[in-house]
């Protein structure tokens, strides 16, 4: 006897479709939706067109966790995910919702220090990923304690990129960067 498939529900049909206009809101790639959400590729292209008013971007994500351990993304990485685990620990919230939540946080707050946004929502999202299947840990700084993205193995002594900086950071003319005093 064989399984029956679950019948459509109109309800989590709904809910799917608001989600994935929530994540191409923030900037999701097709991927991050692919992912989500349970519509259908075909479905999904038709929706981001209608939300963003565009094709959806082509290419695939970058698979590399060297970007979150750079001297201002690992910045920007760190913040968002102290936001995420925070948030985590708080409230119960589905992963894709605790995704954008986190991600709003984070935009908030670069706000407010007048920074630009390094980490884009497909980023973030992916650095969840890499800390979900234990690529990336978070540790603390020996020095101001703060806990900072970083290698798995990285050194008891670990020294955060703003307790010491690279000689050249801080001195990019660029607006929004990162500036050190």
């Amino acid at each position: 006897m064989s399984a029956a498939a679950p019948a459509k529900s109109v309800l989590n049909e709904s809910k799917q479709i608001e989600r994935a206009v929530m994540l191409i809101e923030m900037g999701a790639r097709m991927q991050v939706l692919e992912s989500e959400t349970t519509l259908s590729y075909e479905r999904l292209i038709r929706l981001y067109k209608e939300v963003a008013g565009k094709s959806p971007s082509k290419g695939q994500l970058p698979f590399s966790t060297d970007w979150f351990l750079t001297w201002q993304e690992n910045i920007h990485s760190s913040l968002f995910m102290n936001i995420h685990v925070y948030l985590s620990k708080g409230v119960a919230l589905e992963p894709a919702e605790l995704l954008t939540k986190a991600y709003r946080l984070y935009l908030e707050q670069i706000e407010v220090l007048g920074v630009e946004p390094l980490l884009s929502f497909t980023r973030a999202w992916r650095l969840v990923k890499f800390m979900d299947a234990g690529m990336l840990t978070r540790t603390a700084c020996s020095q101001c304690k703060g806990l900072f993205v970083s290698e798995l193995y990285e050194n008891r002594h670990y020294t955060c990129g703003l307790c010491n900086p690279p000689a050249r950071a801080g001195k990019s003319k660029n607006a929004g960067a990162l500036t050190l005093h």
